[in-house]
């Protein structure tokens, strides 16, 4: 057999990858934690109906990892962003989580995410020019 690097995936061999993964790290974690895996998505709607920001992450075993949050410019700074991670630690809390994780950059949001309880576990400065930072709330289940 011939192996080849290819840098044109399609869906099928990211999918192999993905899935992979999943069946590798799926056999090392108690078997509790093995199917607590779901897509989480929060959103701020205005009185139409339409979409001002959100939160979209998910639950992967013990933790929810937050991949986007965004708040319309108009919107921000009125407690949206709060109020969006208060309702995923809700849903974390409930699908068994510990904690939740998330990155940033220095432009983006680490003050407002300090602010809310996260703490910062590590850093890459010069990351396009600003400072990448990797963040963790504990989640604690009285909290509830």
């Amino acid at each position: 057999m011939t192996l080849y690097i290819s840098i044109e995936p399609n869906e099928a061999d990211k999918a192999f990858v993905r899935d992979g993964m999943i069946a590798y790290n799926r056999r090392h974690f108690p078997e509790r934690l093995r199917g607590n895996y779901r897509e989480v998505a929060v959103f701020v709607k205005d009185a139409e109906g339409r979409t001002c920001g959100g939160l979209v992450g998910e639950i992967c075993w013990n933790w929810l990892e937050v991949q986007y949050l965004f708040i319309e410019e108009p919107y921000r700074k009125s407690g949206y962003g709060a109020k969006l991670v208060r309702e995923a630690e809700r849903i974390a809390r409930a699908g068994g989580c510990d904690f939740m994780k998330l990155d940033t950059l220095s432009f983006q949001a680490p003050e407002f995410y300090t602010k809310i309880g996260f703490e910062v576990y590590g850093t890459i400065p010069n990351a396009g020019g600003y400072t990448h930072y990797y963040m963790k709330k504990d989640l604690h289940p009285e909290e509830l």
